[in-house]
């Protein structure tokens, strides 16, 4: 079963997600569509210019909690992919006419949706692409949650690597697909979350830019750099080739 498309989740508390929308919209190089949905709340962030490629990018105001991030992931049959994560482990938390509401074994909200024809990939921006969720995963459920993602999506052509690191697990998608998942074990128990990730071909040029549009930074590492959005919602600038998602040469993926 293919994952014709991948769409990435901006969730913000709603009193703070229009902050939020004026630096994510700059650092994408998108601009928001009309607000729809429930209260207006769901907005998708368009690619600029005539070739701008296919929209990835979405936020929605959340009425409760600190926000976060979620994955969409757009396929041609909405119930056959549904039958499959539930086989692995997966629970339904709602269901609609064209899409589902997922959580993961961990936890970890995700959609099933109906692919709507995108398949061009936006540009990179400035030398930066938000590329990637990070799904962040307690100890106790993290090699569960690392077999459920790698159950579900390597049938579709998706790769499982082991990350740089012992705490991380990738799931690379087919090239042309704009979002790709990185499981990352804490150091802690607490619920399921997720994050945002750049690809920067310059950590410190791009950090100076995010900082310039109201982003803080919060901790520098020797490969990422963890900045707190506008929203004040954390996300990480990382040493990845914006273009392949891939690390540089000599770093293990």
């Amino acid at each position: 079963m293919s994952i014709r498309w991948t769409c990435a989740f901006i969730d913000r508390p709603t009193a703070r997600v229009a902050r939020a929308l004026e630096s994510w919209t700059a650092v994408t190089g998108t601009r928001p569509s009309e607000p729809r949905g429930a209260g207006g709340g769901f907005v998708t962030l368009l690619p600029d210019g005539a070739d701008g490629g296919d929209a990835f990018l979405k936020s929605q105001g959340v009425a409760s909690g600190d926000g976060g991030a979620h994955l969409d992931l757009a396929v041609e049959d909405v119930p056959a992919f549904v039958a499959s994560a539930l086989w692995l482990g997966a629970e339904v938390v709602a269901e609609h006419e064209d899409r589902a509401v997922l959580r993961s074994p961990a936890g970890q909200l995700f959609c099933a949706v109906a692919w709507q024809g995108e398949s061009v990939r936006p540009p990179v921006v400035r030398g930066s692409r938000l590329d990637q969720v990070c799904l962040d995963v307690r100890p106790s459920s993290y090699d569960a949650e690392v077999a459920f993602w790698s159950g579900l999506l390597t049938v579709a052509g998706w790769e499982s690597l082991p990350g740089s690191l012992p705490e991380y697990h990738v799931l690379k998608p087919p090239p042309g697909l704009p979002v790709r998942i990185l499981l990352q074990r804490l150091g802690e128990e607490r619920p399921a979350s997720a994050h945002l990730d750049l690809a920067c071909s310059d950590i410190g040029a791009t950090r100076s830019w995010h900082e310039s549009l109201g982003a803080t930074r919060v901790a520098d590492h020797p490969h990422w750099t963890v900045l707190r959005d506008p929203a004040g919602d954390l996300y990480c600038l990382t040493g990845r080739d914006p273009d392949t998602g891939g690390l540089p040469a000599g770093r293990r993926e």
